[in-house]
Order: C-alpha cells, then sequence, then structure tokens
C-alpha cells in the first residue's frame, strides 16, 4: 500500500518551511518512526517519522525547497522490501523486517533518528552511534550523550586520514596566493533570517528607549554561598542567578504591569499572567523558551525549567510550543562577558530586562568604599506605552528585590 508523506501541520505563527535534508532516497527501506527528513522552521528544526515501515519510492521535494503544512514530500511502500542494490558486483542483502524488534536500542541509535545536531556531531567526530551510551527517552542519543563520550574518550594518536569535510561556513580559510583577497557568499539560515526580520520590525514599529541602573548582588552571592548544597541536594538542580532576576521580575512586573502588556492596534493588552522568555544562545542563534505561569513556579522548578530548556536548544529539541507567545523576555549577556547593553524588545512584548557581567568594584557605602559584586542592568521598553518614570522604577522595583532577596521571599 502507498503512502503519502506530506509535511507536518505548522502553528499559525510558521507560514512554511525549508527542506534541509533528505536522510533516504528512493529504494531505501524505512523504519516506523524513523526520520525522513528535516525541516526548519523560522524557530525550530523538525523531523519528519515515516508512519510504517516500508521502502521510499519516490521523493517529490528536493533538498533546499520551501514547503508548507500538507505538501506531499515523498511516497513510501508500506511493508515493501528494498531491492537488491549492486555494490562491486554484487547485491546487497535485504534488509529483515523483524530487524526493528530484535534490538529497539540499536534501532534508536540509527543515523536516521538521530537528530540534526546529534547527526552532526557524529558524523564530524567519526564515532558509531552504537557504541555511545544513551540517556535519551526510548534509548535515543542526545547532543549531551556524544559531548560526555567525546570527553571521556581518549585522544587518538595522529593519523593520515584527512580530515572530514566541514560545512563551507565553518570550513576554516584556503591559503591564497599573495596579494589575493578573497570572500565567499554564505546564505543565511531561516532562524537567522528570522532574527534579522523580527529586530528590525522591532525597531521600526516600536519607539525603543533604554534605561539602567546597578544592582549590588552580595546578599544573592551570600544566600546561594549558604543554601547551595542543600538546594541541589533537595531539588536536583543547581541554585543559580536566573531564578531570581525571574523572580525579581515577576515582583516589578506586578507593580508596573504595563511593563507586561503589549500593543495590538490602538489597544493595549494586560497580561494577568506572567510567562517569562529566557534568552538563550545556540549554535544557530539566539532564541527565547517560554516559562509559562513562572510566578506560580519555585525557584527550583525555574531553575529545572531553565535547565532543560537550555540543554534542549543546544540539541535541537525545542518544540514551536516551547517558543511561542511570552509577555516578558530576561537575556543574560554577562555570561559572555558584556558589561553594558541595549537589547532589543521581543515583539509584540513592550520590554526586556538586560542582564551584565557581574564585576567587583568599588563603591561608597556608609562613607567607606568598600568592594562590591556589581552587575550593570538594562531594561528596553516602548515608550509609545511605557512612560520613562515608570521604566525607572521597575528597574529600580528589581533592584531593590535583588538587594534585599529576604523580603522577595517573604513577599512583602
Amino acid at each position: 500500500m502507498s503512502t503519502e508523506i506530506r509535511v507536518p501541520q505548522l502553528p499559525e505563527s510558521v507560514a512554511d518551511a525549508t527542506l534541509v535534508a533528505w536522510h533516504k532516497q528512493p529504494g531505501d527501506p524505512i523504519a516506523r518512526d524513523e526520520n525522513l527528513a528535516d525541516l526548519e522552521t523560522d524557530k525550530v528544526v523538525l523531523e519528519v517519522p515515516a508512519p510504517a515501515n516500508g521502502v521510499v519510492r519516490e521523493i517529490r521535494v528536493q533538498s533546499g525547497a520551501v514547503v508548507t503544512s500538507g505538501q506531499v514530500l515523498a511516497i513510501i511502500e508500506e511493508g515493501a522490501a528494498a531491492p537488491a542494490r549492486p555494490a562491486a558486483g554484487a547485491p546487497a542483502p535485504a534488509v529483515p523486517k523483524a530487524a526493528s524488534k530484535a534490538a529497539p536500542a540499536e534501532e534508536a541509535k540509527e543515523p536516521g533518528r538521530l537528530s540534526p545536531s546529534v547527526r552532526r556531531l557524529v558524523e564530524e567526530n567519526q564515532l558509531n552511534p552504537a557504541s555511545i551510551p544513551a540517556s535519551g527517552r526510548d534509548g535515543r542519543l542526545t547532543k549531551s550523550d556524544v559531548v560526555d563520550y567525546l570527553g571521556k574518550k581518549p585522544a587518538a594518536p595522529p593519523a593520515p586520514a584527512p580530515a572530514p569535510a566541514q560545512p563551507a561556513a565553518a570550513r576554516p580559510a584556503r591559503a591564497r596566493p599573495a596579494g589575493t583577497r578573497g570572500e565567499q557568499r554564505v546564505p543565511m539560515t531561516r532562524l537567522r533570517a528570522r532574527i534579522a526580520q523580527r529586530l528590525l520590525e522591532a525597531q521600526a514599529s516600536q519607539a525603543l528607549l533604554t534605561t539602567f541602573n546597578e544592582v549590588d548582588l552580595t546578599a544573592i552571592q551570600d544566600l546561594r554561598a549558604r543554601y547551595k548544597e542543600r538546594f541541589e541536594k533537595e531539588h536536583g538542580v543547581r541554585l543559580g542567578f536566573m531564578s531570581f532576576f525571574v523572580k525579581a521580575a515577576i515582583e516589578a512586573l506586578k507593580r508596573y504591569p504595563v511593563l507586561n502588556a503589549s500593543v495590538d492596534g490602538n489597544d493595549i493588552i494586560y497580561h494577568e499572567y506572567y510567562d517569562i522568555g529566557v534568552a538563550v544562545s545556540t549554535e544557530r542563534g539566539l532564541i527565547v523558551p517560554i516559562v509559562r505561569d513562572a510566578d506560580a513556579k519555585s525557584f527550583a522548578a525555574i531553575e529545572k525549567e531553565v535547565g532543560e530548556f537550555a540543554k534542549k536548544a543546544r540539541e535541537g529539541t525545542l518544540a514551536i510550543e516551547d517558543l511561542t507567545g511570552g509577555t516578558f523576555t530576561v537575556t543574560n549577556g554577562g555570561v559572555f562577558g558584556s558589561l553594558m547593553s541595549t537589547p532589543i524588545v521581543n515583539a509584540p512584548q513592550s520590554a526586556i530586562l538586560g542582564m551584565h557581567k557581574i564585576q567587583e568594584r568599588p563603591m561608597v557605602l556608609g562613607g567607606q568604599i568598600v568592594v562590591r559584586p556589581m552587575m550593570y542592568l538594562a531594561v528596553t521598553y516602548d515608550h509609545r506605552i511605557i512612560d520613562g518614570r515608570e521604566a525607572v522604577q521597575f528597574l529600580v522595583a528589581i533592584k531593590d528585590a535583588l538587594e534585599d532577596p529576604g523580603r522577595m521571599l517573604l513577599g512583602i
């Protein structure tokens, strides 16, 4: 029986996708749930799994093509056996139909079932996926599994074999004759192009302004030092800084709700919930997964969720649902060493909080010069609906909550 393989239903916010890679060709056998192709949307990379065991009969769309929801990508013949293929003068053996049930753990590590980021890492390091311990669901490899394996693997002696091929954007500069100048033209990925489009739209459609302040993180650092071991033992996650900043932002948003609002035409929509976006940097660009109802979650729950999002982002397994919505965003440029910046609002939101590098600086307290761990904070906001007074007071409220976290924890 022939079965059409179609583009999965894309969310309303995603108009189309790009077919970036086929993992099977006509005549190849395919197992149920094995990945046929990768689709790159504006936000994530989606896999197209096979609905049943069979053989790929026809491919209707070539790599690089733009596709839409429901479009036919390929035809598979369910239950069909793979045709014999000549190889060095001899036909290749047929693949047993029962293979998928005989070794499910190994099947989960087949190249077609690996996520794009895992597959790339395996191929670049010429690894055998079957030899790597897997921690993912249904025995699947994650990028963290491969990274951990590479960290434990003893260094191999230099070999004369050539290095594996690299994508054009990652290749080192070729040796050129003296006096010549070269250049490369590399198309933007869909994610990078979408980021560029959204940033331009935000600056063109909003009256953006940034205000700054600085916060003394002595109390936060003391609190973390005092309870970090007990916290990690109790909750199974490290006590980082992000949960404090998310909680402080929520306290300030409750006092100044217009910074949690958005503009729709001539209307202001005041959101009575707190879905906080946390910006995460990946190899493909900056993405913003959403911590839903963050006001109702504990410090441990926020730290766990942010950690899971970061792991998924590195592995390329974030779902579109993880990235849609959000009423306010927190971004941390300090992890890259940024001392001060003016973040751009993640439209249609109206404000964004920028964290920066913690730096010890001399401060005057009570007439004495003391050294304190200081951080510059920035709030960029849409001046169409947020007055400067509200933005400044909002940032002061965050500063007060962080410098006296006991009040924040007690809700006073």
